[in-house]
């Protein structure tokens, strides 16, 4: 079922020709705005967070344009919905991205990609007075993965398998209805840990802003030496000293890069107006969210698995700014 009227979509698809002469066709009056549904995940989760920053900056930079967020169950729910045109662009995980890319489990998407979001560092965080100091200490622990069809989890999974552990056999896995849910449950014992990913992650920082704090747990050098032999498509990560409250000293870990993908049939002339306009706002939106700071052009190109896998529009656009050759 499409999200837009008939109505709407002829206004997206007339609308957005019109917009490469500055949102006007000559001798006409301004035109319709060109609605873009924006897939996210699940309340207190990084990606609404992100989602509504990109919203904003993005409406504000061309308002011409009405990107609308929608709270989704995450990456594993915003894949068919773009796939069957009820999202126009939707937030997906780095793991959940290169299964769907690769065809693993499933057969290979059409989708293709506007633009790298945010490298996710994938960690742990326990209360500071935890007993656990390393990965291995977790195992047969309570251990809150994620929200359910949110790409955490697996990333999770994908890490633990590098250096040997199951997930749901060496853990007493938990997934959450909620993102936002998982730091109380390490705060009040339901949880040993709580698994999460990057800068800005809000269950990460509901955690180091908690009395009495937190304390990070990753792989040490010789687990994400293990991880990336045998997951290759992981890329090694660090997390910024002071990224959170109390953290002096970066962390070194593994995980990917995230995306904002779009429906196959986005057309060309949307997706190279989407393209210059988030390029013309990097600025803007590194100032509004630290980690849409790796919002960038040129990110995209290097985070890409293929370029082939860059939306046609946005790579004109690309090659028209310079970002490509």
């Amino acid at each position: 079922m499409k999200i837009l009227p008939i109505v709407g979509a002829v206004l997206l698809l007339t609308g957005a020709a019109a917009a490469q002469d500055g949102g006007k066709a000559p001798g006409a009056t301004p035109m319709a705005k060109t609605t873009i549904s924006l897939g996210t995940a699940t309340p207190g989760g990084g990606f609404p967070v992100y989602g509504n920053a990109f919203a904003e900056i993005m409406n504000a930079a061309d308002p011409t344009f009405s990107i609308e967020p929608r709270n989704t169950k995450g990456s594993y729910e915003n894949i068919p919905l773009l796939e069957s045109d009820q999202l126009d662009i939707a937030l997906v995980a780095g793991e959940p991205s290169y299964e769907a890319f690769m065809g693993i489990g499933r057969a290979p998407t059409r989708l293709k990609i506007l633009t790298a979001m945010y490298s996710s560092p994938g960690m742990f965080v326990v209360r500071a007075d935890s007993p656990y100091k390393t990965i291995r200490d977790l195992v047969g622990q309570p251990v809150a993965f994620g929200a359910k069809g949110s790409g955490l989890p697996i990333l999770s999974r994908y890490m633990l398998d590098g250096i040997g552990l199951k997930q749901d056999e060496d853990f007493k896995s938990i997934y959450l209805d909620r993102a936002g849910d998982g730091p109380a449950m390490v705060q009040d014992g339901r949880a040993a840990a709580l698994w999460g990913a990057g800068v800005g992650w809000p269950g990460f920082a509901a955690m180091a802003q908690a009395p009495g704090g937190a304390r990070f747990i990753a792989p040490d050098a010789s687990e994400i030496a293990r991880v990336r032999a045998r997951h290759t498509f992981l890329k090694p990560l660090t997390v910024p000293a002071n990224s959170y409250p109390n953290q002096p000293m970066a962390i070194d870990s593994v995980g990917s890069w995230s995306f904002v993908l779009v429906r196959e049939s986005l057309p060309d002339d949307v997706a190279y107006r989407l393209a210059r306009t988030l390029h013309g706002a990097e600025a803007a939106l590194c100032k509004k969210l630290p980690q849409a700071c790796e919002t960038t052009a040129a990110n995209t190109v290097a985070a890409a698995p293929n370029a082939a896998l860059i939306h046609p529009g946005v790579m004109k656009y690309f090659r028209e700014a310079g970002v490509v050759k």
